[in-house]
């Protein structure tokens, strides 16, 4: 089935690790889906921009842009971003709704002392000392979802109980082409 299931939060958060750990279970049973992260998206297709507003707002255009490309195929879209705007994920909803393609967003809302806890790109020690200018959560704002479809809390969770609460969700909402 067609459709984006948009991940977002915290550097450190879990975004990806349960997607990727949904993704085997997608995999595992025959459904056909794609991981678009943020970070390996920033290394290619968004290389140019940087982390003012505006070029965050462009880079969640251009992944939510890719991800309709890849929902179009028929592929469950799982995108991994930390999109701190409302805004930003407001207007990438809109344009999935344009196109007629179903938006899920996942507010993966892991609190602050435990991803610096995590940190595992020591990215947060960095932003800390100062290294990072504008880093989400530290000296960036994030501007949690007020009404995901998913509110997914990984403290206390493994990476598979989160990923199956995430599937349960998008088996009641009809979106799992079981081929």
């Amino acid at each position: 089935m067609q459709a984006t299931v948009w991940f977002t939060g915290l550097s450190g958060a879990g975004k990806t690790t349960v997607a990727d750990t949904l993704h085997e279970v997608l995999e595992e049973r025959g459904i056909d889906s794609v991981r678009l992260d943020g970070d390996d998206l920033r290394e290619g297709l968004c290389v140019d921009l940087g982390f003012s507003q505006e070029d965050r707002d462009e880079n969640i255009r251009r992944v939510g842009e890719v991800a309709i490309l890849f929902s179009r195929t028929g592929r469950l879209t799982l995108v991994t971003v930390i999109s701190p705007f409302a805004e930003g994920r407001r207007q990438v909803r809109a344009r999935h709704a344009r196109a007629g393609i179903p938006f899920v967003e996942v507010y993966v809302a892991t609190p602050l002392q435990v991803c610096e806890e995590r940190d595992p790109k020591g990215l947060y020690a960095r932003a800390r000392r100062g290294e990072l200018a504008t880093f989400t959560g530290v000296s960036a704002p994030y501007e949690p979802p007020a009404a995901p479809e998913l509110f997914l809390d990984t403290v206390g969770q493994s990476p598979a109980e989160s990923a199956g609460r995430v599937f349960a969700l998008l088996d009641s909402l009809e979106l799992l082409d079981k081929g």
